[in-house]
């Protein structure tokens, strides 16, 4: 029989996930929760929320599956891989004393300072006595981050001390994150090339993924606000192999090894966000999944097969070193809906799928979408990811944003400046 694979989610990363996985040469039976619109048309979409862990629960017990990888970082904060383990199921995601790496900034600060990994000077933050001594020592630019999960707007850079106390005070009683921001977390400002540097660990041993880099704030030139992310692009040229093993060395290890002396094991995808500094790499933040948009680039360069190392990884059986990668690279260009990362409109009708597929190259991934009667409409604020591969980073970007241009719907937005910062290795 097929193996069973049930994903948890339904955006762009799960959409590329789900797209590798159907890859495999095991050809297996894939599910999802609660998918999207392009999903559908890869896997049997149960519907759910992502933070109901009770019905999860009971879509996982209806399935019953071989393995059960989840996409979101919510559910993971919340518990979701402790319960499935507990009802016997194999899970590819870590449980949710691990996940605090992501869920709590302040958590993955102190962890860092613990275990000797570089990272930005901080304060930990719960009132306003702690705002104004935290800031005293600091220089303008500062960043202020909510402790808790935000969607990846929870961090504000602040361009001045007066600033910074506002915002950081506004986050205190509630009025920017919500809860997310009952304590924040101050810290310097660093200068530099941003890198996504992500590993697939079983808890003790760990297989590095393809490097990528994200855009992260909403406007060309990197203006505007924080998003979820605007595009990525991955290319074997973003970091040389004596940088790749002393991040390894200095940043994966001893965060594998450190969580694991702690007692909270970490098994699933440890994402690293690096800001690569004039005095050497330093951690910006831990993620405790597949990045989006990092992940749709990476799967295009991935020749690996993703449901072997995805369920070695969930029994603890993981083969510690290189999965196979193209040396081709690849671009993810984000199509947003107007107003996002604010508030947007949904419903609008999507036309141009089919042409944009058909460019060279080109693949589509969904991650906020609807499909009635045959045709596609808006969903969310990330709408659609369009993916390519190419020889080289310049012929990646340009099939990427050929293929974006033939998709249209009211209001769309997106960037066009994605990758141009990794362009200069090839002039």
């Amino acid at each position: 029989m097929a193996m069973r694979i049930l994903v948890i989610g339904g955006g762009g990363r799960e959409h590329a996930l789900i797209w590798k996985l159907r890859q495999s040469p095991q050809a297996p039976a894939i599910f999802c929760s609660p998918g999207n619109g392009g999903i559908a048309q890869l896997a049997e979409c149960l519907p759910a929320d992502s933070g109901d862990i009770p019905s999860l629960l009971k879509i996982a017990s209806d399935v019953k599956p071989d393995l059960i990888v989840v996409g979101p970082e919510l559910p993971l904060a919340m518990g979701l891989a402790d319960q499935l383990r507990s009802h016997g199921m194999a899970v590819f995601g870590p449980s949710r004393d691990a996940a605090q790496l992501e869920a709590s900034k302040s958590f993955a600060k102190q962890f860092m300072l613990r275990h000797n990994i570089p990272t930005a000077h901080f304060a930990v933050c719960r009132n306003a006595t702690d705002v104004s001594h935290a800031l005293a020592p600091l220089h303008a630019p500062i960043v202020v981050k909510a402790d808790g999960l935000a969607a990846g707007k929870g961090v504000v850079i602040a361009r001045s001390k007066e600033e910074a106390s506002e915002v950081a005070l506004a986050m205190l009683k509630g009025a920017v994150v919500g809860p997310a921001g009952s304590s924040v977390v101050l810290e310097e400002f660093l200068e530099g090339e941003e890198l996504s540097f992500l590993v697939i660990s079983d808890g003790e041993r760990f297989a590095p993924l393809a490097l990528a880099r994200d855009h992260k704030r909403v406007g060309d030139g990197d203006t505007g606000p924080n998003t979820g992310g605007m595009g990525a692009y991955s290319d074997p040229s973003i970091l040389d192999g004596q940088m790749r093993d002393w991040l390894l060395h200095h940043v994966v290890q001893p965060t594998i090894a450190g969580m694991g002396a702690e007692d909270t094991a970490f098994s699933g995808v440890l994402f690293c966000g690096l800001m690569m500094t004039a005095r050497g790499p330093m951690v910006l933040e831990f993620n405790c999944r597949f990045g989006d948009p990092e992940t749709q680039a990476i799967m295009l360069r991935l020749e690996s097969d993703l449901v072997e190392a995805l369920a070695d990884a969930a029994a603890g059986r993981l083969s510690a070193g290189d999965l196979k990668w193209s040396g081709e690279a690849s671009c993810c260009i984000v199509l947003a809906s107007a107003g996002y990362p604010g508030q947007y409109q949904a419903g609008k009708l999507i036309s141009g799928l089919d042409e944009a597929a058909a460019m060279p190259g080109a693949v589509i991934f969904h991650a906020g979408t609807s499909q009635r009667n045959g045709s596609f409409y808006t969903a969310g604020g990330r709408v659609l990811n369009v993916c390519a591969r190419g020889a080289a980073l310049p012929e990646a970007i340009s099939r990427a944003y050929a293929a974006a241009a033939k998709i249209s719907f009211e209001g769309m937005q997106y960037r066009t400046d994605i990758g141009r910062s990794g362009l200069a290795v090839h002039t």
